[in-house]
């Protein structure tokens, strides 16, 4: 993690009198207040666009979008919103989403920041001194860490290891894995806050007061140990070797044991 630079907290949710948005207002003062310097951001405010499309790519060359996007990237020739969104990304050491869990995923507008902003060129696509694509692990976001805060409906333990939902871990996977590690950014756990529509003045002042404990003790906090592209663990078709948890399948066969000595040696 980089130590200079500002947080950047992205917020995606339509209702500014929301559980939601008291959250911000709470996290990002709180923030302030104890000595962080925060650049926020409410999507739904800044009226964005979420939709990625040829306009993004005007004057770039290539044969395919991705060739175009990312010729547009190194030539600087992208919407001024997604340049600037992109160095706010770039200046920052930790970046956190907030939004509401809507059918199991993320709002429209904040995936479609993520497909604008998280370009060929910029957070994916970079190549190392042997040409070789920097992915799952490394990538041209290495160095940041990205902290997911939801609010759902259900109740926070049917969001759990057991339950009916799903584990949130699981259920953010694409977030987690497939754009924070893919870019080389540290996942942090999310920040879960369930039954966001039944909450008394008692349970909002209990989310206010956790919020504040994991926000001061984001500088301490280990993120989610992925295994790396480069770890020795994948074969060539980015398979896990036979060896590693043989017999095994789903989405935690991909994660790093820290119990294990010959795993914490690597950390």
């Amino acid at each position: 993690m980089t130590s200079a630079g500002p947080m950047l907290w992205i917020l995606a949710h339509p209702d500014t009198d929301s559980l939601s948005h008291s959250l911000y207002r709470h996290g990002v003062g709180h923030l302030r207040a104890t000595g962080h310097r925060v650049i926020d951001v409410d999507l739904y405010a800044e009226r964005w666009n979420p939709v990625l499309s040829e306009e993004d790519t005007v004057g770039a060359t290539g044969d395919t979008f991705s060739d175009r996007q990312r010729d547009a990237t190194q030539r600087r020739k992208l919407p001024a919103d997604v340049l600037r969104h992109q160095r706010l990304v770039a200046e920052s050491h930790t970046v956190i989403v907030q939004f509401p869990l809507w059918w199991y995923g993320m709002p429209a507008i904040l995936k479609g920041w993520f497909d604008r902003v998280f370009t060929n060129g910029f957070a994916f696509g970079i190549r190392d001194r042997d040409g070789k694509v920097r992915k799952y692990g490394d990538g041209g976001l290495a160095g940041r860490r990205l902290l997911p805060i939801v609010t759902a409906g259900d109740r926070a333990d049917a969001l759990g290891p057991r339950g009916i939902s799903g584990d949130i871990d699981d259920i953010l996977w694409p977030l987690l894995h497939g754009t924070a590690h893919y870019t080389g950014m540290q996942p942090l756990r999310p920040h879960l806050i369930g039954s966001a529509g039944h909450v008394d003045a008692a349970a909002h002042r209990h989310t206010l007061d956790a919020l504040t404990a994991r926000l001061d003790s984001l500088d301490v906090e280990s993120p989610i140990r992925y295994r790396s592209l480069r770890g020795g663990d994948y074969t060539t078709t980015h398979e896990l070797r036979p060896q590693v948890r043989p017999g095994e399948h789903g989405l935690t066969i991909h994660r790093l044991d820290t119990r294990d000595p010959a795993v914490a040696q690597r950390l």
